[in-house]
């Protein structure tokens, strides 16, 4: 495909991800709005919003996909070190509302932040009604680092994560997954792929597979409400 889709404002159907274009890698519409039932509409079939400031609401659906699988994260030497002093302690849910602005802070190499208000504020309705979530990572009582996504059946979709302390978004990287093996969640996906993701485990997945994984996903029931940390580090 080499023309963008308009998503219909009366209706909160996607097409299919396969009519996503190849270059930009994954794009697929644009239009409609933030609004949960959008959301969870998009996030169930593989499709998630990125865009910037100046554009419309643009849905992506890239392929191949970065995925992890809950209890496949690579837990080098010294992270399991770090792990293993306990000087970061690691929650659930205990503070979205500031991972996820933390997480729209701009970064070094990126003067912006495709985290709007808009968005912000989207996410944090999918929080109040149960499907986002957020682990928090703490030294000295202070939020250090921390992650957040959108839960679904046994698939967990990740958006971002931040870190102020070296190794803190790792550490969160590794009790959510813990956690959701615990929960025989299937899969978290990374949307798209990076160095830093690859390092700790992360693989590429193609299209028909992710999307026949989203098909068996769409069955099971969702786990919604607040999430409580159960899992722990151990070697």
């Amino acid at each position: 495909m080499n023309r963008l889709l308009w998503l219909d404002e009366h209706s909160a159907l996607f097409p299919s991800p396969e009519m996503a274009m190849n270059e930009p890698n994954g794009l697929l519409a644009a239009g409609g709005d933030l609004s949960p039932k959008r959301l969870i509409s998009a996030y169930s079939n593989g499709i998630f919003p990125w865009y910037g400031e100046d554009d419309p609401i643009l849905w992506w659906s890239p392929a191949p996909r970065c995925v992890f699988y809950p209890g496949q994260v690579k837990v080098s030497r010294s992270l399991a070190k770090r792990l293993r002093q306990k000087k970061l302690h690691v929650t659930m849910d205990q503070e979205f509302d500031r991972v996820i602005e933390a997480c729209s802070a701009p970064r070094d190499d990126q003067p912006g932040t495709w985290l709007s208000p808009e968005m912000i504020e989207a996410y944090q309705n999918l929080h109040q009604l149960g499907y986002a979530h957020s682990l928090e990572v703490w030294q000295d009582q202070q939020l250090v680092g921390g992650l957040y996504g959108v839960s679904l059946g046994r698939m967990f979709f990740g958006e971002s994560m931040f870190s102020r302390v070296s190794d803190a978004s790792k550490i969160a990287l590794v009790y959510l997954s813990g956690q959701l093996q615990s929960w025989q969640f299937d899969l978290i996906d990374c949307q798209l792929p990076t160095a830093h993701l690859a390092s700790m485990g992360a693989i590429e997945i193609n299209r028909d597979q992710f999307l026949g994984m989203l098909a068996d996903n769409r069955q099971q029931p969702d786990r919604t409400g607040k999430w409580n940390l159960q899992w722990s580090w151990s070697e």
